[in-house]
């Protein structure tokens, strides 16, 4: 669908997906196709290693730089991906947060490999019974990103959200497709299944020296990681990702419903509709 717009309006993608950066992921990422990235043209696909650090933040700079430029040549620009955190970073700016001590950032990581992750979710629970009540703490790195703040600060990690408002110099519309949940995981499953086809199992093992780089803590590597330590089979491997990602598409779905300016619109719609329904927004905006 983004190409199928892209094209209406002759014009070019962005990338919000914040894995699709990383070369050394296709296979575990669902790149485009080659037939796709010619069908027009991308940015933020592949564009990055695994061994570069890239953050929101930095992804946030890049993106706005990169539309100043797309916007000298077209008076449109998709933007297209999964990753809610990043499509807020280009569209309202990111949430200020104070700077943290490298050392506590650190001692955190120690308790988690000494202790567990149950007790700093206790903490956090503690600390911030609103950020816990909708965060996703079974992530160890949300977790630890809001204790690192509630112990520089003495404050609540959720006391700093919702900070961003930046002004920017273009209007955003936001496109959203539904389709019944049964549909969607049914999706996932042959997904994964294409992917294990393609290889997937291979790719995971060429990177599996590196697994504790930021960018592999990653559903579909982390699974076959597990497979490759010796701790669970093969089969039991791919049955997680296929889990794992179901439960990923549900967080993703709560994240983007929350978002009252999305106009969503069933999956199969046909292009031209939605083309028409931008020409319509984009000559009467809000």
């Amino acid at each position: 669908m983004g190409i199928a717009i892209a094209n209406c309006f002759s014009t070019e993608i962005i990338s919000a997906d914040s894995r699709q950066f990383f070369a050394e992921m296709a296979i575990g990422t669902a790149v485009p196709s080659p037939e796709e990235l010619a069908a027009a043209p991308h940015h933020f696909i592949q564009n990055r290693s695994i061994f570069d650090p890239y953050s929101v933040g930095d992804f946030e700079r890049d993106a706005l730089k990169k539309l100043d430029e797309l916007f000298q040549l077209h008076p449109v620009v998709v933007m297209v991906g999964g990753s809610g955190l990043y499509v807020d970073a280009v569209v309202n700016g990111l949430d200020a947060f104070p700077k943290v001590d490298p050392a506590i950032r650190a001692k955190l990581n120690t308790e988690l490999e000494k202790e567990g992750l149950k007790k700093l979710k206790e903490e956090l629970q503690l600390a911030d019974p609103t950020y816990y009540a909708k965060a996703d703490v079974q992530n160890p790195h949300r977790v630890i990103r809001a204790l690192e703040i509630v112990r520089q600060t003495g404050n609540p990690f959720s006391s700093y959200l919702n900070k961003g408002g930046e002004t920017r110099n273009f209007n955003t519309l936001y496109i959203g497709l539904s389709a019944e949940r049964k549909l969607v995981y049914d999706r996932i499953n042959q997904r994964v299944d294409q992917m294990i086809a393609r290889g997937l199992v291979e790719e995971a093992k060429s990177l599996y020296k590196h697994k504790d780089l930021n960018a592999l803590q990653t559903v579909g590597y982390k699974e076959l990681f597990q497979h490759f330590d010796g701790t669970v089979s093969l089969e039991t491997a791919i049955s997680e990702i296929k889990k794992n990602t179901r439960r990923f598409a549900k967080r993703q779905g709560t994240w983007f419903r929350k978002n009252e300016q999305i106009h969503w619109f069933e999956y199969d719609t046909a292009p031209s509709e939605i083309c028409d329904f931008i020409k319509r927004k984009n000559a009467n905006p809000m």
